[in-house]
């Protein structure tokens, strides 16, 4: 069964960090396991963390733009050539992760039938990984309006300051209803030390729930592009356990 984690949040609250620093944790966890990384921010910033130039999306499937790597094999279904098409729009990074990037997205209102073909094709290549993790663009809405499946985790991004808790709490809400009674809370991003207190005050005033805190690392002004960052990744690392993911002994 694969294990899902959203990671969602205002563009530059450090979202793309962070899936960095998960996937770099899950991967010490569980070196033996699968993951597709899930790019569905407009940006295409993780894929660009990579150093991965990505042209190849869903969305060149969907409006047929998509320039395939191989010729298009002979008597297959709409649905068939779909699963076919995503396929060919996966890129390897490494022997047991995979990167696809969405960009843009349909409206589930759409009525037209690569809408419902689209998200089935979907569900099923996800299925075949262990762990997936989608960087979100802003909600959770964005990402189900292209792919319907339950998330464990969903994890909102948000700075230190009241305006940032603020949209975090109406993310929140947006997202809880597609989030399907399952975890779903806050990781304050870029904190210094002193901020602790008077940031419990706003979160209880904002009635969040809190996952964790991550300081803020001067150090990513030089890792701008690949958004790599020890320190990040070791704060994911003590709250590892707090998430709604398996332990190592859990995952067989």
């Amino acid at each position: 069964m694969t294990v899902s984690i959203a990671v969602t949040g205002k563009s530059g609250s450090g979202k793309t960090t962070i899936v960095k620093a998960l996937w770099h944790v899950l991967q010490e966890k569980h070196p033996d396991k699968t993951i597709l990384l899930f790019d569905n921010d407009l940006t295409s910033e993780l894929a660009h963390s990579f150093g991965k130039d990505i042209r190849q999306t869903i969305y060149g499937i969907r409006s047929g733009k998509h320039e395939y790597k191989t010729g298009i094999p002979e008597n297959m279904t709409k649905q068939e050539f779909i699963e076919w098409a995503l396929e060919d729009i996966l890129v390897p990074l490494d022997d047991n992760t995979d990167i696809i990037v969405s960009w843009l997205v349909g409206s589930k209102d759409c009525r037209c039938p690569i809408t419902k073909q689209l998200n089935d094709a979907l569900v099923k290549l996800i299925s075949r990984y262990d762990f997936v993790i989608f960087d979100c663009e802003f909600d959770l809405k964005y990402l189900y309006q292209l792919v319907d499946i339950p998330i464990n985790t969903t994890l909102v991004i948000a700075r230190p300051n009241e305006a940032s808790i603020h949209l975090a709490k109406r993310i929140q809400e947006y997202s809880a209803k597609y989030a399907a009674g399952e975890q779903l809370g806050v990781i304050l991003n870029k904190v210094n030390k002193q901020e602790i207190e008077p940031l419990i005050e706003l979160l209880n005033k904002y009635d969040l729930t809190i996952i964790g805190t991550i300081p803020k690392d001067d150090s990513l002004k030089q890792n701008r592009i690949s958004k790599e960052s020890a320190v990040i990744q070791s704060s994911i690392e003590e709250l590892y356990y707090r998430l709604n993911i398996p332990q190592q002994e859990e995952i067989q």
